[in-house]
């Protein structure tokens, strides 16, 4: 954290002492990315779980082995010819692999989440209209039907010319993963001219130590997201290495440091949880937590929701105005003395809720204002001043 931002005044000082373009904290997102990592390299960067519960497995990356899994991810696409101007689209839930072809998608060349919860249709418009080349997606599991929807979707965006699977059933322990090959859905077609590659085997496969290509040399557009389409089909918004770097920024020298934690079971296909949240941590080293790949939809998530706090000890978490009113239906059964801060953003908060959520916590809510169009942060109320609920 740097600057005291509580009042206008505050805000105002901020901005006269220089302009964004002398104060941004690094060029491009793999140099951030690298130096958090010389900073902190064996903190925890980012962790999943598979399933909700509060003892469950989870998967921790240190923000060491993140940077190589970054770094490999960045060579594996560059060598499947995704060059500064190419698309790498993912269709994929909340893992480590998602935030992995994120960040290595952005340094590699341009990143296209897109929301797995699309129909195939609209999927396939978004692939067209980025001219995407290669897809990350899941393998075909239980209960999942992205990868079915992936191929259908594949079947009417012939750009696309490689396919990598991310298996969740590397998140399982036996005895329970034995059963994942004979429960897993065939796939009822899928274009023969596409290259296949299963991720984590495809990433072993390249270099961790350094990049095999000069990054960039300054800013460019590096990441692609849709809109919500809710008015017709979603619209594609561009966003640049500025912009993404300037949402850490924020994040890092106004609220958050290298000790906290930032549980976030919003999904990595919205520019939430992708810049306020994940490029929060890549900018202060803070530790971000997935609880499983549909997040609050997750089965167990609101149940188990303040043992998880617990569990690792966030001091932020990160929330939508319906999952506030979900989570108040449930008592606070666990230790979060942990909690700084909830931060919330999607939609008006009513004030019921916030002071709801401030005498069962202890801890207030933060809103703040994003829209995908403008690489998502606009405006928030102070952390540390007066709050207008209701309002940004």
């Amino acid at each position: 954290m740097g600057h005291r931002f509580a009042t206008l005044a505050d805000k105002e000082a901020i901005e006269r002492e220089m302009p964004w373009e002398e104060r941004q904290p690094a060029p491009t997102l793999y140099r951030l990315l690298a130096d958090t990592a010389a900073r902190h390299p064996e903190r925890p960067a980012l962790s999943f779980q598979l399933t909700g519960g509060p003892k469950d497995r989870a998967e921790t990356f240190t923000w060491r082995e993140l940077l190589a899994r970054v770094t490999q991810a960045a060579n594996l696409f560059r060598s499947l010819g995704v060059g500064e101007r190419d698309v790498v689209a993912y269709l994929l839930p909340n893992a480590n692999e998602t935030a992995i072809t994120l960040l290595g998608g952005a340094i590699a060349g341009i990143v296209n989440p897109i929301n797995p919860l699309l129909e195939p249709e609209q999927i396939a418009a978004i692939l067209r209209e980025t001219g995407a080349k290669v897809l990350v997606t899941l393998r075909s599991f239980p209960r999942s039907d992205v990868a079915q929807k992936a191929a259908a979707a594949l079947e009417q965006a012939p750009g696309v010319h490689t396919l990598i699977e991310v298996d969740l059933k590397a998140y399982m322990a036996p005895p329970v993963s034995w059963l994942v090959p004979l429960l897993r859905p065939k796939l009822e077609r899928r274009r023969a001219d596409l290259r296949v590659l299963e991720f984590r085997s495809a990433l072993a496969a390249q270099p961790a130590d350094a990049l095999t290509f000069p990054d960039a040399e300054g800013d460019r557009v590096a990441a692609y997201f849709h809109t919500g389409g809710t008015t017709g089909m979603p619209k594609v918004a561009q966003h640049r290495y500025s912009g993404m770097i300037y949402n850490g920024w924020c994040a890092e020298d106004l609220l958050i440091q290298a000790e906290d934690v930032l549980l976030c079971p919003l999904p990595l296909f919205h520019v939430f949880a992708a810049y306020p949240v994940l490029m929060a941590a890549v900018a202060s080293g803070a530790h971000m937590v997935m609880p499983t790949p549909q997040g609050y939809r997750g089965e167990g998530v609101f149940d188990n929701f303040w043992k998880l706090v617990e569990r690792w000890g966030a001091t932020f978490m990160v929330t939508v105005p319906t999952a506030v009113a979900q989570l108040m239906q449930r008592p606070v059964d666990a230790d979060v003395s942990s909690l700084k801060m909830a931060i919330c953003g999607s939609a008006p908060l009513p004030v019921e809720l916030f002071n709801r959520f401030q005498q069962a916590t202890g801890v207030e809510i933060l809103e703040g204002y994003g829209m995908t169009e403008a690489t998502c942060l606009i405006s928030a109320n102070p952390a540390e001043g007066v709050k207008k609920v209701g309002s940004v």
